[in-house]
């Protein structure tokens, strides 16, 4: 564990508490990805969540078909357009998902000390006594003892609406179980995870290649998240399907940890993965609750210091139902921001909660008031000894940028870049000011038609703390052969005017390529 990164005066003026937030163009530099669904699937319900401060949109393949997907896909494009905010898409894949098979959707009734049978018989009916499930192989890899744990799918954490079960025999194919708790499962999908236990299906099964060549590969997706991570392995396997699906080669790929097996790969998951994505509803049920904000913290400083973007999920299941946070929610994710989260991912409170715009502006003024705690002076100085010497050439022009930003007081740091690598090294660095990533596209062909790149770079940015990304005009080089570089700084320099992140007077730090030098530069505006 490592010192606090939180700053605060000494002592603090309680009074400057209430004081009452300032309003800015970037709601919170934490980003916020939200699941769409029913209950946000519209134009204007889309519109209001990207104003709101959405970022990335995360299509969940866990229910519903492509086509369904395809019409909010149509909506958020329709969105973006009248909204004029950038939005990534994210497709999340179901990946070695254990599901009851509830076919007629009546709710099913589970009394305590109980017994009921998990079959993979799945032509079944379900009922109080007997639950069918979607995998063979459960009977074989469970032992008398073993806890199993089921819920409706996104669920708000209810005892009423899920239920835990211990494992009492094994019967052939079924496995005889002993109800802990008395609750009613209502809905047409509910999970089930077992506890510590290895599943032995394909992190990448046949249904998620069909709907990723089917549906991803025509929609250009930004990222996909890798659902049950457990391996190095896994995304390997991952970017090499992507690699054969033209346009997806350059689709990222968020591991997703969710239980104590992709724990236990970490280091190498991380070193393989282009983010990582804690899906702590599940790490909850296989981890100790007393260790999860370990892991959390563990798991957060390691993506820090790897320059890699870190997800969090499941902050404020109680918005699904409620228009307000509980407490401890509220502080949930102020320590997630806190901890260096790049994003809060939502899911259930936007994709069938009854607020889901208020769930993200709530969660983005709370990422913004955590923000200015941070102590980013602490972390710099953390980071830039992990780092060591002697720094890569990029990673200290990176470092000198924020640095130099910092002691000038710059509004915001200014990137020219056309991998965005240059403006994702600034970023790790975690910046008190927006990071604002000008892309300058490049020309590509294939011989037999021109295209350029960049759209994709941009979008990316959009899962990054405290980076802000523009597509510059294609006809400005990103390399100069002057240190000025005019027309294009002076429209990423209107931009941030218009945005009201820079006025006059404001000094604002640059970085480019000059030749085949990094500069940094410190501009001070004029009226």
């Amino acid at each position: 564990m490592h010192s606090t990164n939180l700053l605060l005066e000494e002592p603090i003026r309680m009074a400057s508490i209430l004081e009452p937030s300032k309003t800015s163009f970037f709601p919170a530099m934490t980003k916020i990805v939200g699941t769409l669904g029913p209950k946000s699937r519209s134009v204007d319900t889309i519109s209001s969540c990207l104003k709101a401060g959405m970022s990335v949109a995360r299509f969940d393949f866990s229910w519903g078909d492509a086509a369904y997907h395809q019409e909010t896909l149509e909506n958020l494009k329709l969105a973006i357009k009248s909204t004029k905010k950038l939005c990534a898409v994210m497709l999340d894949t179901v990946g070695p998902e254990l599901q009851v098979v509830n076919k007629s959707e009546t709710p099913i009734s589970l009394e305590e000390n109980g017994t009921v049978v998990l079959t993979p018989h799945q032509g079944q009916e379900a009922s109080s006594t007997l639950l069918p499930i979607n995998f063979d192989g459960l009977a074989k890899a469970l032992t008398p003892g073993a806890t199993i744990f089921v819920g409706q799918y996104l669920f708000t954490g209810s005892e009423t609406t899920s239920v835990w079960l211990e494992v009492s025999e094994v019967k052939g194919d079924d496995v005889v179980c002993i109800i802990k708790n008395t609750a009613t499962l209502a809905g047409s999908l509910f999970t089930l995870h077992c506890s510590q236990i290895h599943i032995d299906l394909p992190t990448l099964s046949d249904e998620d290649k069909d709907v990723i060549k089917k549906w991803g590969a025509p929609n250009k997706i930004d990222f996909l998240s890798l659902s049950y991570t457990r391996h190095a392995e896994d995304v390997r396997q991952a970017r090499e399907f992507l690699s054969k699906l033209g346009d997806l080669s350059q689709t990222q790929i968020f591991a997703k940890i969710e239980n104590v097996e992709g724990l236990n790969h970490f280091d190498e998951i991380l070193a393989e993965a282009d983010g990582i994505i804690l899906s702590r509803g599940n790490l909850g049920i296989d981890l100790p609750p007393e260790k999860v904000f370990l892991f959390q913290k563990s798991a957060l400083h390691k993506c820090n210091m790897a320059g890699k973007p870190a997800v969090v999920t499941r902050v404020v299941d109680s918005m699904t139902d409620n228009l307000r946070p509980t407490r401890a929610e509220a502080t949930d994710v102020a320590n997630a921001v806190l901890d260096g989260s790049d994003a809060i991912l939502l899911g259930a409170e936007t994709l069938r909660g009854l607020y889901p715009v208020e769930t993200i502006s709530t969660v983005g003024r709370i990422c913004a008031e955590a923000e200015k705690v941070f102590n980013q002076d602490l972390y710099y100085k953390r980071t830039v000894k992990y780092v060591g010497e002697p720094m890569t050439h990029l990673e200290s022009i990176a470092s000198s940028a924020v640095r130099a930003a910092i002691k000038v007081k710059a509004s915001v740091i200014i990137c020219f870049t056309s991998s965005g690598r240059a403006a994702r090294l600034i970023a790790k660095y975690r910046p008190s000011m927006p990071v604002l990533s000008v892309v300058i596209p490049r020309l590509k062909t294939n011989q037999l038609k021109w295209s350029f790149t960049g759209a994709f770079e941009a979008r990316q940015s959009l899962i990054v703390r405290g980076l802000f990304p523009m597509l510059a005009d294609p006809r400005h080089p990103a390399e100069s052969t002057s240190a000025t570089n005019e027309s294009v700084l002076k429209v990423a320099l209107d931009h941030g005017k218009a945005s009201g992140v820079i006025k006059s007077h404001d000094r604002v730090v640059v970085c480019q390529k000059v030749g085949d030098s990094s500069v940094v530069k410190i501009i001070e505006l004029d009226d």
